[in-house]
C-alpha cells in the first residue's frame, strides 16, 4: 500500500516538530490532515491525538503521526482507539521494526527526545516501510488485536 494521506496531531510541546514534519512531508507529496493543535498555547494532548487515531481507523487517511514532548501521552491515547497500533519510536531501527513486525498505523514522536533530522528520518521509514507479511508476525498481531475484543 502506498501511503498518500497522513493525519497529524500534537500538543503544545510537539507543535514546532509537527509544523516542520508537515511542511517536509507535504514537500514530498503527501496529503496532510492537520488535527491540531495550532499554537504553542497549552492544551491537552488527548483532545488531538484521538482525532488522528480516529482518522486512521475510519480510513480517512492511510497512517497517522502524533507528537507531544515525550511521545508517551499521545501514544497511550492513540492506542486506546480500537484498531490502532501506535508505536513510540526514537530511532531508525524502531521505526523500521514497528512497520515490518507490528504493521503499526500510527507513529508517536517525542519532540524533546528526537532532533528534527532524526524525526524526518523516522517518519520516512515509517511511511515507506511495508509490513513484512510473515505469518509469525501476522499471528502475533492477531493475538494483540484480539485483546481489544476481550476488554
Amino acid at each position: 500500500m502506498a501511503v498518500k494521506k497522513i493525519s497529524m496531531a500534537c500538543d503544545h510541546g510537539g507543535y514546532d516538530l509537527k509544523e516542520d514534519l508537515k511542511a517536509y512531508l507535504t514537500d514530498k507529496g503527501y496529503e496532510i490532515i492537520d488535527e491540531g493543535c495550532f499554537s504553542k498555547e497549552s492544551v491537552d494532548y488527548p483532545d488531538f491525538a484521538i482525532k488522528t487515531a480516529e482518522d486512521v481507523v475510519s480510513g480517512k487517511v492511510d497512517r497517522g503521526i502524533v507528537i507531544c514532548t515525550t511521545g508517551i501521552g499521545v501514544s497511550i491515547t492513540a492506542n486506546k482507539v480500537k484498531g490502532i497500533r501506535c508505536a513510540l519510536c526514537h530511532n531508525e531501527h524502531t521505526a523500521r521494526m514497528t512497520r515490518l513486525h507490528n504493521d503499526t498505523n500510527v507513529l508517536a514522536l517525542g519532540a524533546a527526545e528526537v532532533s528534527v533530522t532524526i524525526a524526518r528520518i523516522i517518519a520516512d521509514i515509517f511511511l515507506e516501510t511495508e509490513f513484512s507479511g510473515e505469518e509469525k508476525h501476522a499471528r502475533r498481531i492477531r493475538k494483540m488485536m484480539a485483546l481489544e475484543e476481550n476488554n
